[in-house]
């Protein structure tokens, strides 16, 4: 997937999408995020569990050991191998959600630019990012980050880009967030149980979104039909 995302709505609504039972404790306010054109580095909300009891925390998106000195902190991690590596081996076990309500990709259409597409549920209900990442409250926290989990691509979407994150139904969620969840049943639902490409829809937007310094809403607006589940709409 591509390195930019939504995140505009309220942290509360997408704890309602979560489903998630308890006391939440919010680090990041009543107001909307307003978040339209996510980048790296930026502070994203993440929700994590700890001492069981769901957080709702600012977290830096990317992150990279502490020997990895010569590259720029990733943002995702392939699902193929995630659990395995040694480059993610510190954080595979702590385990996140990244709530938004897009993504954005590039394709190639033979213009002077490559066109963005915004990505989105077809019913409109937040997308739950599996993430993993050094998080708020443990060790060594001027590291913090995280990095969202992503899959090959299917139907459709393939002609979007040949990756897509790793998108978790709610109780799928809730139970990746559950630190009793074991690493090897965490592996197999980042291996095969992430949300199908029919569950997605997607259309071309403005351009103006490949510059981080754009924000507004209209980022957002469509400007084709959406499609989704069987080819690109090139209308």
């Amino acid at each position: 997937m591509c390195g930019r995302l939504s995140q505009y709505r309220g942290i509360h609504d997408f704890v309602a999408a979560l489903s998630m039972p308890g006391a939440l404790v919010d680090n990041l306010g009543e107001q909307p995020l307003g978040h339209y054109n996510g980048a790296p580095s930026m502070q994203l909300a993440l929700f994590h569990v700890t001492a069981g009891r769901l957080y709702a925390d600012p977290v830096r998106w990317g992150w990279k050991p502490h020997w990895a000195k010569d590259r720029a902190p990733p943002i995702n991690a392939r699902a193929e191998n995630v659990a395995h590596g040694p480059f993610f081996r510190q954080i595979w076990p702590h385990r996140a959600i990244c709530p938004i309500d897009n993504w954005f990709e590039w394709v190639d259409e033979g213009g002077p630019k490559k066109q963005p597409y915004l990505i989105k549920h077809r019913n409109g209900s937040p997308i739950l990012c599996a993430s993993i990442g050094q998080l708020p409250g443990q060790d060594r926290s001027e590291h913090e980050g995280f990095v969202i989990i992503t899959a090959d691509s299917e139907g459709g979407m393939v002609d979007i880009h040949d990756r897509r994150p790793v998108v978790l139904a709610p109780d799928l969620a809730r139970e990746w967030l559950d630190p009793a969840t074991p690493k090897e049943r965490a592996e197999q639902m980042a291996l095969h149980q992430g949300e199908p490409a029919s569950a997605f829809e997607w259309f071309r937007v403005s351009t103006a979104v490949g510059n981080v310094r754009n924000h507004g809403p209209e980022l957002i607006e469509p400007t084709t039909k959406p499609a989704g589940g069987d080819a690109v709409n090139n209308g």
